[in-house]
């Protein structure tokens, strides 16, 4: 739990991709009196630069509320891997000055080219941002990343009035932003812009809290008063993200059950006692995703399209992906097919993947996509190795086979020991597939069990095993399972609703500010 940052889904590149054919048409932008200038800090953003889900739930947000004709900003760092996905970032005239813990430091401006959606800006630092990595190499965190990050937030605070103007509220993403919310109300208190500006703090993995010695403090330029139980102080040690909510007009998670399990002495990483003071400064809002790039109607990505109406298609993606894999193909479809997309780590319930004897299903396959810890490459690849007709892994992670595998699969697997959000689950549902998993978080949020997919309670191989059995017990009753199909990819997990409760909470932000 002392880790800083999250293990990365895999080392992969990702370029912009283009929403599919047949978008929704826009909802009418809000009203002129309306609008709330929003400005975003994170650490990732899709397309520029991820590791898992909080780039795009980021991006996903903003580009809603853009979409919705709010004024709205978003500052990342310049990474090494933004210089590769996007060369045509424009420098911007002037450079900014900030001090951090007594060393002053110099950064430059980049920008996206003006055009539909967010306006992108990225702080340029070569030390402390181009480098291979964005949280570290080779699975260890860069030893100066409360630096790194420190002087991120307060960059962007110090550029924030000649790029964002209209900002009303300032919206800090995890432990990696943290801080501003801090600087807000120290570095930057009594200045006219900066006092009439509302904050909130996304917490979207509360198990990566930004852990530093204490004399970590003064090197960042906090006051020592701060290293208290009400701020800074965890266990001897400065936790970026409890300082953070302690400044933060509101906080917010990434799902409504997921907000109560922060709260519990089990789900709240050492934290459920901050998430307890804060009593309703704390919300939950389930995330959401892009319909229009998750649409088996209009996907370019997969070997077939189909609909809710004909699913003829997805039969043909199945047999599409049986082949690719070296999967036995049977007459008739009648060997159901169990996907998982994931990062192969302990969190995603690998352990009782490996547990519960899957293999010992009749005709079940099974194929795992994602990269994480060596353990997991290698049991799963020795499986694989004993039954290739039946079960496959892939380790080299990319949206393209993403999307097919989501198209060709019967079911997914997430037994997830926690998952704050999951998306995942979202786009196997717009594709027909239905989810067995674990009824944490925002799984419990986005799957009605019996009628969208399976759930179960207890992180046991036995009871995962016993989920998995109720599905293929379904997949053999074909109206059962077409109606489990349908009534999955009927459900809604866009934006829109969302953006309308975090509009909500940005005014109750306001209000207390």
């Amino acid at each position: 739990m002392g880790a800083t940052t999250p293990a990365p889904k895999s080392h992969r590149r990702i370029a912009p991709r283009r929403p599919a054919a047949g978008s929704a048409v826009p909802r009418p932008p809000v009203a002129p009196a309306e609008r709330v200038g929003v400005v975003h800090l994170t650490a990732e953003y899709w397309p520029f630069a991820r590791t898992g889900g909080l780039g795009e739930a980021v991006s996903g947000l903003a580009t809603t509320q853009a979409a919705a004709g709010h004024p709205t900003t978003v500052v990342m760092p310049l990474y090494q891997l933004v210089h590769e996905t996007t060369p045509s970032l424009e420098r911007t005239a002037s450079a900014l000055t900030v001090t951090l813990g007594g060393h002053t430091e110099r950064a430059w401006l980049y920008r996206t080219p003006p055009g539909p959606g967010p306006q992108v800006f990225f702080i340029e630092h070569p030390d402390f941002f181009d480098r291979a990595g964005i949280y570290g190499d080779n699975g260890a965190d860069y030893p100066d990343n409360a630096r790194r990050f420190a002087f991120f937030c307060l960059a962007a605070l110090t550029a924030l009035p000649e790029i964002a103007p209209e900002a009303q509220l300032l919206h800090a993403h995890d432990w990696h932003t943290a801080l501003a919310p801090v600087y807000l109300r120290t570095a930057f208190a009594g200045q006219p812009f900066y006092s009439r500006l509302a904050s909130v703090l996304s917490v979207h993995n509360a198990g990566f809290q930004g852990h530093f010695p204490p004399e970590t403090m003064a090197e960042l330029g906090l006051p020592p008063e701060l290293y208290t139980g009400d701020a800074f102080e965890w266990y001897g040690r400065m936790n970026m993200l409890k300082g953070g909510l302690a400044f933060s007009d509101v906080a917010v998670t990434v799902s409504p059950t997921h907000a109560g399990e922060l709260r519990t002495p089990d789900g709240g990483f050492g934290l459920h006692d901050t998430f307890i003071g804060l009593g309703d400064r704390l919300a939950g809002i389930l995330n959401g995703i892009d319909p229009d790039l998750w649409n088996p109607e209009a996907d370019r990505e997969i070997t077939d399209t189909y609909s809710v109406d004909d699913l003829s298609g997805k039969r043909r993606c199945k047999a599409a992906l049986q082949k690719a894999y070296g999967l036995a193909q049977r007459a008739g479809g009648h060997a159901p097919l169990f996907a998982m997309s994931a990062r192969m780590v302990a969190q995603k319930g690998l352990d009782l993947i490996l547990g519960a004897d899957l293999l010992s299903i009749p005709d079940a396959q099974f194929i795992f996509l994602g990269a994480g810890e060596h353990r997991y490459h290698e049991a799963l690849g020795n499986l694989a190795a004993a039954a290739p007709d039946r079960l496959a892994v892939e380790f080299m992670f990319t949206d393209h086979l993403e999307h097919c595998l989501l198209a060709g699969a019967d079911a997914l697997l997430m037994p997830s020991l926690y998952e704050p959000c999951g998306l995942t689950q979202m786009r196997a549902q717009h594709y027909g597939t239905v989810p067995v998993a674990r009824r944490v978080g925002g799984l419990t949020d986005s799957i009605v069990d019996g009628a969208t997919g399976f759930l179960f309670d207890e992180y046991a191989p036995a009871a995962l095993a016993q989920a998995v059995g109720r599905a293929v017990d379904a997949y053999a009753d074909r109206t059962a399972w077409r109606r489990l199909v349908r009534a999955a990819m009927a459900q809604q997990f866009g934006w829109d609703r969302s953006g309308e409760q975090y509009l909500a909470l940005y005014r109750r932000a306001l209000a207390l500010r």
